[in-house]
Protein backbone atom coordinates (compact mmCIF):
# COMPACT_ATOMS: atom_id res chain seq x y z
CA UNK A 1 0.00 0.00 0.00
CA UNK A 2 1.19 3.58 -0.59
CA UNK A 3 2.78 5.43 2.28
CA UNK A 4 0.52 7.96 3.98
CA UNK A 5 0.52 10.66 6.61
CA UNK A 6 0.58 10.18 10.38
CA UNK A 7 -3.20 10.24 10.86
CA UNK A 8 -4.54 7.85 13.48
CA UNK A 9 -6.91 6.22 10.97
CA UNK A 10 -5.06 3.83 8.60
CA UNK A 11 -7.86 4.13 6.04
CA UNK A 12 -7.54 7.93 5.98
CA UNK A 13 -3.77 7.60 5.53
CA UNK A 14 -4.14 5.31 2.55
CA UNK A 15 -6.98 7.23 0.95
CA UNK A 16 -5.08 10.52 1.29
CA UNK A 17 -2.00 8.93 -0.27
CA UNK A 18 -3.98 7.70 -3.26
CA UNK A 19 -5.55 11.14 -3.72
CA UNK A 20 -2.18 12.87 -3.45
CA UNK A 21 -0.73 10.56 -6.08
CA UNK A 22 -3.64 11.20 -8.44
CA UNK A 23 -3.46 14.98 -7.99
CA UNK A 24 0.32 15.04 -8.39
CA UNK A 25 -0.18 13.42 -11.80
CA UNK A 26 -1.99 16.52 -13.09
CA UNK A 27 1.23 18.45 -13.66
CA UNK A 28 2.89 15.41 -15.16
CA UNK A 29 0.20 14.59 -17.72
CA UNK A 30 -2.37 17.36 -18.20
CA UNK A 31 -1.73 20.22 -20.65
CA UNK A 32 0.04 23.23 -19.16
CA UNK A 33 -2.59 25.92 -18.40
CA UNK A 34 -0.27 28.49 -20.01
CA UNK A 35 -0.22 26.52 -23.26
CA UNK A 36 -2.33 27.83 -26.12
CA UNK A 37 -5.35 27.88 -26.13
CA UNK A 38 -4.74 29.12 -22.62
CA UNK A 39 -8.33 29.74 -21.60
CA UNK A 40 -9.35 26.21 -22.55
CA UNK A 41 -6.48 24.63 -20.64
CA UNK A 42 -7.19 26.86 -17.64
CA UNK A 43 -10.81 25.67 -17.63
CA UNK A 44 -9.73 22.05 -17.85
CA UNK A 45 -7.37 22.50 -14.90
CA UNK A 46 -9.94 24.48 -12.92
CA UNK A 47 -12.45 21.63 -13.04
CA UNK A 48 -9.87 18.92 -12.45
CA UNK A 49 -8.34 20.77 -9.49
CA UNK A 50 -11.65 21.78 -7.90
CA UNK A 51 -11.43 18.88 -5.45
CA UNK A 52 -13.90 16.04 -5.07
CA UNK A 53 -13.67 12.61 -3.53
CA UNK A 54 -11.39 11.10 -6.26
CA UNK A 55 -13.34 7.89 -5.69
CA UNK A 56 -13.08 6.49 -9.21
CA UNK A 57 -9.32 6.88 -9.75
CA UNK A 58 -8.71 5.68 -6.21
CA UNK A 59 -10.61 2.50 -7.05
CA UNK A 60 -8.40 2.01 -10.11
CA UNK A 61 -5.23 2.32 -8.03
CA UNK A 62 -6.56 0.26 -5.11
CA UNK A 63 -7.55 -2.67 -7.34
CA UNK A 64 -4.21 -2.48 -9.17
CA UNK A 65 -2.55 -2.55 -5.75
CA UNK A 66 -4.02 -6.02 -5.14
CA UNK A 67 -1.83 -7.20 -8.02
CA UNK A 68 1.25 -5.04 -7.28
CA UNK A 69 0.53 -2.84 -10.32
CA UNK A 70 -0.33 0.52 -8.77
CA UNK A 71 2.49 2.45 -10.46
CA UNK A 72 1.49 1.19 -13.91
CA UNK A 73 -2.16 2.10 -13.24
CA UNK A 74 -1.66 5.82 -12.60
CA UNK A 75 -2.27 7.04 -16.19
CA UNK A 76 -5.44 4.93 -16.37
CA UNK A 77 -6.62 6.33 -13.04
CA UNK A 78 -6.11 9.87 -14.32
CA UNK A 79 -8.00 9.04 -17.53
CA UNK A 80 -10.93 7.85 -15.42
CA UNK A 81 -10.91 11.12 -13.44
CA UNK A 82 -10.80 13.14 -16.68
CA UNK A 83 -13.90 11.33 -17.94
CA UNK A 84 -15.70 11.80 -14.64
CA UNK A 85 -14.86 15.52 -14.62
CA UNK A 86 -16.02 15.89 -18.23
CA UNK A 87 -19.37 14.38 -17.22
CA UNK A 88 -19.72 16.81 -14.30
CA UNK A 89 -18.92 19.87 -16.43
CA UNK A 90 -21.55 18.89 -19.00
CA UNK A 91 -24.06 17.81 -16.34
CA UNK A 92 -23.92 21.30 -14.79
CA UNK A 93 -24.46 23.23 -18.06
CA UNK A 94 -27.57 25.41 -18.47
CA UNK A 95 -28.97 23.00 -21.07
CA UNK A 96 -28.71 20.16 -18.54
CA UNK A 97 -29.01 20.72 -14.76
CA UNK A 98 -28.07 24.43 -14.87
CA UNK A 99 -26.18 24.27 -11.58
CA UNK A 100 -24.07 26.99 -9.99
CA UNK A 101 -22.02 24.90 -7.57
CA UNK A 102 -19.81 21.84 -8.00
CA UNK A 103 -17.33 20.43 -5.49
CA UNK A 104 -18.02 23.51 -3.36
CA UNK A 105 -16.91 25.94 -6.09
CA UNK A 106 -18.58 27.77 -8.98
CA UNK A 107 -19.31 25.42 -11.86
CA UNK A 108 -17.10 25.73 -14.94
CA UNK A 109 -19.65 27.70 -16.96
CA UNK A 110 -20.05 30.16 -14.06
CA UNK A 111 -16.31 30.54 -13.52
CA UNK A 112 -15.61 30.95 -17.25
CA UNK A 113 -18.56 30.87 -19.68
CA UNK A 114 -20.81 28.26 -21.25
CA UNK A 115 -18.87 27.74 -24.52
CA UNK A 116 -15.57 27.41 -22.64
CA UNK A 117 -17.06 24.90 -20.20
CA UNK A 118 -18.53 22.86 -23.04
CA UNK A 119 -15.19 22.72 -24.84
CA UNK A 120 -13.28 21.95 -21.62
CA UNK A 121 -15.48 18.90 -21.10
CA UNK A 122 -14.95 17.83 -24.70
CA UNK A 123 -11.19 18.26 -24.36
CA UNK A 124 -11.00 16.23 -21.14
CA UNK A 125 -12.90 13.36 -22.76
CA UNK A 126 -10.56 13.33 -25.76
CA UNK A 127 -7.51 13.68 -23.53
CA UNK A 128 -8.47 10.60 -21.51
CA UNK A 129 -8.28 8.38 -24.59
CA UNK A 130 -5.08 9.94 -25.91
CA UNK A 131 -3.47 9.44 -22.49
CA UNK A 132 -4.32 5.72 -22.48
CA UNK A 133 -3.11 5.27 -26.06
CA UNK A 134 0.18 7.04 -25.35
CA UNK A 135 1.05 5.63 -21.94
CA UNK A 136 0.21 1.99 -22.74
CA UNK A 137 1.52 1.87 -26.31
CA UNK A 138 4.28 -0.55 -25.31
CA UNK A 139 1.54 -3.10 -24.43
CA UNK A 140 -0.84 -2.63 -27.36
CA UNK A 141 -3.23 -5.45 -26.47
CA UNK A 142 -3.67 -4.00 -23.00
CA UNK A 143 -4.08 -0.49 -24.45
CA UNK A 144 -6.82 -1.70 -26.78
CA UNK A 145 -8.67 -3.42 -23.97
CA UNK A 146 -8.43 -0.37 -21.70
CA UNK A 147 -9.76 1.85 -24.49
CA UNK A 148 -12.61 -0.58 -25.13
CA UNK A 149 -13.60 -0.58 -21.46
CA UNK A 150 -13.46 3.21 -21.14
CA UNK A 151 -15.31 3.93 -24.36
CA UNK A 152 -18.10 1.58 -23.31
CA UNK A 153 -18.29 3.26 -19.91
CA UNK A 154 -18.77 6.77 -21.25
CA UNK A 155 -20.65 6.27 -24.54
CA UNK A 156 -24.28 5.72 -25.49
CA UNK A 157 -24.25 2.39 -23.63
CA UNK A 158 -22.69 4.00 -20.56
CA UNK A 159 -22.91 7.33 -18.77
CA UNK A 160 -24.04 9.38 -21.80
CA UNK A 161 -26.85 6.91 -22.44
CA UNK A 162 -27.76 6.98 -18.77
CA UNK A 163 -27.85 10.77 -18.85
CA UNK A 164 -30.20 10.67 -21.86
CA UNK A 165 -32.57 8.32 -20.06
CA UNK A 166 -32.33 10.53 -16.97
CA UNK A 167 -33.51 13.54 -18.99
CA UNK A 168 -36.34 11.55 -20.58
CA UNK A 169 -37.52 10.40 -17.14
CA UNK A 170 -37.95 13.91 -15.71
CA UNK A 171 -41.42 14.82 -14.46
CA UNK A 172 -42.92 11.40 -15.19
CA UNK A 173 -43.47 8.57 -12.68
CA UNK A 174 -40.34 6.39 -12.97
CA UNK A 175 -40.49 2.61 -13.15
CA UNK A 176 -38.10 0.34 -11.26
CA UNK A 177 -36.58 -0.88 -14.54
CA UNK A 178 -36.09 2.65 -15.85
CA UNK A 179 -34.47 3.86 -12.64
CA UNK A 180 -32.17 0.83 -12.50
CA UNK A 181 -31.08 1.48 -16.09
CA UNK A 182 -30.36 5.16 -15.40
CA UNK A 183 -28.29 4.56 -12.29
CA UNK A 184 -26.38 1.57 -13.66
CA UNK A 185 -25.42 3.47 -16.79
CA UNK A 186 -25.09 7.06 -15.59
CA UNK A 187 -23.10 6.25 -12.44
CA UNK A 188 -22.26 2.57 -11.97
CA UNK A 189 -20.76 2.03 -15.44
CA UNK A 190 -17.75 4.29 -14.87
CA UNK A 191 -17.20 3.04 -11.31
CA UNK A 192 -17.23 -0.55 -12.56
CA UNK A 193 -14.79 0.28 -15.37
CA UNK A 194 -12.51 2.19 -12.99
CA UNK A 195 -12.07 -1.02 -11.01
CA UNK A 196 -11.84 -3.16 -14.14
CA UNK A 197 -8.97 -1.06 -15.52
CA UNK A 198 -6.95 -1.65 -12.36
CA UNK A 199 -7.58 -5.40 -12.62
CA UNK A 200 -6.61 -5.54 -16.29
CA UNK A 201 -3.39 -3.65 -15.68
CA UNK A 202 -2.66 -6.07 -12.83
CA UNK A 203 -3.30 -9.05 -15.12
CA UNK A 204 -6.01 -10.39 -12.84
CA UNK A 205 -7.43 -13.85 -13.45
CA UNK A 206 -10.71 -13.99 -15.36
CA UNK A 207 -12.54 -15.22 -12.26
CA UNK A 208 -11.19 -12.24 -10.28
CA UNK A 209 -12.15 -9.90 -13.10
CA UNK A 210 -15.74 -11.10 -13.00
CA UNK A 211 -15.93 -10.53 -9.23
CA UNK A 212 -14.46 -7.04 -9.65
CA UNK A 213 -17.04 -6.19 -12.31
CA UNK A 214 -19.85 -7.34 -10.02
CA UNK A 215 -18.42 -5.40 -7.09
CA UNK A 216 -18.04 -2.29 -9.25
CA UNK A 217 -21.66 -2.47 -10.36
CA UNK A 218 -22.80 -2.94 -6.78
CA UNK A 219 -20.65 -0.11 -5.43
CA UNK A 220 -21.76 2.15 -8.28
CA UNK A 221 -25.45 1.52 -7.75
CA UNK A 222 -25.10 1.95 -3.99
CA UNK A 223 -23.17 5.19 -4.55
CA UNK A 224 -25.98 6.65 -6.66
CA UNK A 225 -28.69 5.60 -4.22
CA UNK A 226 -26.69 7.21 -1.41
CA UNK A 227 -26.32 10.34 -3.56
CA UNK A 228 -30.10 10.38 -4.04
CA UNK A 229 -30.59 10.14 -0.27
CA UNK A 230 -28.08 12.88 0.49
CA UNK A 231 -29.69 15.18 -2.10
CA UNK A 232 -32.79 15.01 0.09
CA UNK A 233 -31.12 15.13 3.51
CA UNK A 234 -27.75 16.94 3.34
CA UNK A 235 -26.80 20.60 3.01
CA UNK A 236 -24.74 22.33 0.30
CA UNK A 237 -21.56 22.29 2.39
CA UNK A 238 -21.77 18.53 2.84
CA UNK A 239 -22.68 17.85 -0.78
CA UNK A 240 -20.44 20.39 -2.48
CA UNK A 241 -23.37 21.15 -4.80
CA UNK A 242 -26.89 22.51 -4.58
CA UNK A 243 -29.12 20.12 -2.58
CA UNK A 244 -32.75 19.38 -3.40
CA UNK A 245 -32.44 20.05 -7.13
CA UNK A 246 -33.37 16.50 -8.15
CA UNK A 247 -36.76 16.74 -6.46
CA UNK A 248 -37.29 20.29 -7.73
CA UNK A 249 -36.97 19.28 -11.38
CA UNK A 250 -38.75 15.95 -10.97
CA UNK A 251 -35.77 13.68 -11.58
CA UNK A 252 -36.10 9.92 -11.27
CA UNK A 253 -34.41 8.92 -7.99
CA UNK A 254 -34.55 5.97 -5.63
CA UNK A 255 -35.98 8.25 -2.95
CA UNK A 256 -38.77 9.44 -5.27
CA UNK A 257 -39.68 5.86 -6.19
CA UNK A 258 -39.12 3.98 -2.93
CA UNK A 259 -38.88 6.57 -0.15
CA UNK A 260 -35.95 7.24 2.18
CA UNK A 261 -36.22 4.09 4.30
CA UNK A 262 -36.33 1.65 1.39
CA UNK A 263 -33.58 3.55 -0.42
CA UNK A 264 -31.37 3.17 2.67
CA UNK A 265 -32.17 -0.54 2.84
CA UNK A 266 -31.22 -1.07 -0.79
CA UNK A 267 -27.99 0.92 -0.44
CA UNK A 268 -27.03 -1.10 2.63
CA UNK A 269 -27.81 -4.42 0.95
CA UNK A 270 -25.72 -3.54 -2.11
CA UNK A 271 -22.85 -2.36 0.08
CA UNK A 272 -22.91 -5.50 2.24
CA UNK A 273 -22.87 -7.75 -0.83
CA UNK A 274 -19.98 -5.81 -2.40
CA UNK A 275 -17.93 -5.97 0.81
CA UNK A 276 -18.45 -9.72 1.06
CA UNK A 277 -17.38 -10.31 -2.55
CA UNK A 278 -14.27 -8.18 -2.14
CA UNK A 279 -13.00 -10.51 0.58
CA UNK A 280 -12.75 -13.34 -1.95
CA UNK A 281 -10.13 -11.48 -4.01
CA UNK A 282 -6.36 -11.99 -3.60
CA UNK A 283 -4.16 -9.56 -1.72
CA UNK A 284 -5.10 -7.21 1.11
CA UNK A 285 -8.66 -6.04 0.40
CA UNK A 286 -9.07 -4.28 3.76
CA UNK A 287 -8.84 -0.79 2.22
CA UNK A 288 -11.47 -1.55 -0.43
CA UNK A 289 -13.82 -3.07 2.13
CA UNK A 290 -13.35 -0.03 4.37
CA UNK A 291 -14.05 2.26 1.43
CA UNK A 292 -17.39 0.53 0.86
CA UNK A 293 -18.21 0.92 4.55
CA UNK A 294 -17.21 4.61 4.58
CA UNK A 295 -19.58 5.26 1.68
CA UNK A 296 -22.31 3.27 3.39
CA UNK A 297 -21.88 5.20 6.65
CA UNK A 298 -22.65 8.51 4.93
CA UNK A 299 -26.36 7.65 5.33
CA UNK A 300 -26.23 5.89 8.70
Amino acid sequence: MPAGSTSLDPFDNIFAAYCAEIESSFNRYLPDPKERPQRLHEAMRYSMEAGGKRLRPTLTLAVADLYAARKQALPAALAVECIHTFSLIHDDLPCMDNDDLRRGKPTAHRQFDEPTALLAGDALLAFAFSLIAREYQSTPLLAIRLLQELSTACGSNGLVGGQMEDILAEKIPPTTEQLDYIHRHKTAALIEKAMTLGALIGQAREEDLQIIREVGQGIGLAFQIIDDILDETADAQTLGKTPGKDAAVGKATFVALFGLDEARTQANNLSNTAAAKLKSLPGDTAFLVSLVRKMQNRIS
